[in-house]
């Protein structure tokens, strides 16, 4: 959507949108079997957009029984690579050819800027399930080096029914992370969309079976986590979850595995990313846009967002004014306008959460040097300005727990084996960031840190090729490249003893 485009020339396009509401099972869209609800309500301006299918166990023992027909029948698991290939190519080129209606529907649903939507979330959406699509007819079996008289394969099969609990952040993308690989591989999937961030994976579902994915093999189930989520988790019947959230819910699925079929569970649960910066970084003036752009951008909606501020003593004020310097020049404003760089808190609650760790920042000491307040109260919404704190130590714990908000927490060090112990002294792994000129150092650093990906001189770099997921209590398993193929398959050993 070009930048060029008025406010009210979006809010037109956003007025002609038709909002699919309801559960897709079994190849159809369906009510709840009971019938029941919730709001949909844009964080934009607090308006009601539709009522969402409040499914329950009923509507996912449904969904789940015909997961496992479609998958024991074969009618996608049996397929040629080649021929799921160009399905997924066809879903992909559907997506694309839908770019407006669904970045609208992601901006009115969650509050991240159209621009945001337009050029990043349903580009990444498609180039993922592009990729997975190219990727599954040039993964080859393995023969192991065994003695002459035997035969050992090695194959990769599909593991069966996929249920995928994704986030509110970045809700096609995070989709797209699991349906691209999970259905490459011939599982059949059922897709739980967090409540308040429903709309796009409703609609994909449709688009999926436009393309040609076969009914019952992609099924989308909307409802809470607390029902539809955990009859997910407890389903005697579904061979593997993946979820990307909370810790707190995360470890619920893991209770719930346990306490049913043994489930696998993938996990992705969020992080607290040090961003530290060197005093001999060649570029501070691009350190410092990484360090605004790393916490602000997507309103610090963000699981690896840097929200942890490192800063070497001689430079921190010289580099914290050249950071405030930057967010103060973020275009901050509705959603729905093209010029918009940061948006809405994704919901009431989640605005409160931000709001409340605002406070306890500064009744923990720390300085609150920019924003800290809600914004744009008379449009209904839930806005809050970029906020950064000064003088933060790391057992305040704005510096220790997951805000997801537009809050920068400023700490110092002495030096580089001070950073790397502040920076891996969180329960959390997911990732981390270094700037410096001295080579030794950066790879002293990345190697030091505990996490899932280290940036050095850039940060959130990475595409489609690279695997992502975390260390410690930000999870287990990798979404993303060839390596989260793994995650939906099991290894099957085929030994042939020849006579």
């Amino acid at each position: 959507m070009s930048a060029a485009l008025s406010i009210d020339s979006v809010k037109s396009q956003a007025k002609g949108l038709n909002f699919r509401n309801r559960a897709f099972i079994a190849g159809s869209y369906t009510d709840a079997a009971n019938g029941r609800t919730f709001e949909c309500i844009s964080p934009i301006d607090g308006r009601v957009l539709t009522e969402i299918a409040r499914c329950d166990v009923e509507d996912v023992n449904r969904a789940v029984a015909a997961a496992r027909a479609a998958f024991e029948d074969g009618r996608w698991r049996d397929l040629a690579p080649v021929q799921r290939k160009r399905t997924l190519q066809k879903f992909a080129d559907l997506i694309e050819s839908h770019t407006t209606e669904l970045a609208l529907l992601e901006t009115l649903d969650m509050g991240k800027p159209i621009g945001d939507s337009t050029r990043i979330d349903v580009p990444a959406t498609v180039n993922c399930i592009r990729w997975y699509g190219e990727a599954i007819d040039k993964i080859y079996d393995e023969v192991a080096p065994t003695a002459g008289n035997v035969i050992a394969m090695l194959r990769r099969e599909p593991m069966g029914v996929i249920a995928a609990i994704v986030p509110w952040n970045f809700p096609m993308i995070m989709a797209a992370w699991k349906i691209g690989p999970a259905l490459a591989t011939g599982n059949s999937l059922i897709l739980k969309p967090a409540e308040q961030s429903s709309l796009t994976a409703i609609r994909l579902a449709e688009l999926a079976a436009e393309a040609g994915i076969p009914e019952s093999v992609f099924q989308v189930v909307p409802g809470l986590g607390q029902e539809a989520g955990q009859a997910l988790a407890r389903h005697m019947d579904v061979d593997g979850i993946a979820f990307t959230g909370s810790g707190e819910v995360g470890k619920l699925l893991l209770k719930y595995s346990g306490e049913s079929n043994m489930k696998r569970v993938a996990l992705e649960c969020g992080g607290k990313t040090p961003h530290i910066v060197m005093a001999d970084a060649a570029d501070l003036d691009a350190a410092a846009n990484a360090a605004a752009w790393g916490i602000f951008f997507n309103q610090g909606e963000v699981c690896n967002a840097g929200s942890r501020l490192l800063v070497e003593e001689s430079i921190k004020d010289e580099f914290l004014e050249k950071v405030k310097a930057v967010a103060q020049s973020m275009r901050f404003g509705n959603p729905l306008d093209p010029a918009t760089q940061v948006g809405a808190i994704v919901d009431e609650d989640q605005f409160q959460k931000v709001l409340s760790y605002i406070g306890l920042g500064a009744q923990e000491g720390a300085e609150l040097i920019l924003g800290g307040q809600q914004a744009m109260t008379e449009s209904g919404g839930f806005y809050i300005e970029p906020t950064i704190f000064d003088r933060v130590n790391n057992r305040m714990r704005i510096a220790q727990e997951e805000i997801f908000g537009p809050v920068l927490a400023t700490l110092t060090f002495k030096d580089g084996e001070e950073a790397v112990k502040i920076g891996n002294d969180t329960i959390y792994g997911l990732a981390a960031a270094v700037w410096t000129n001295d080579i030794n150092r950066a790879h002293k650093m990345a190697k030091g840190l505990r996490a899932g990906s280290v940036w050095v001189n850039c940060f959130d770099g990475g595409d489609i090729t690279t695997p992502f997921g975390g260390y410690k209590q930000s999870g287990f398993g990798r979404d993303k490249s060839l390596h989260a193929f793994d995650k939906y398959t099991e290894l099957k050993t085929i030994w042939i003893e020849l006579h």
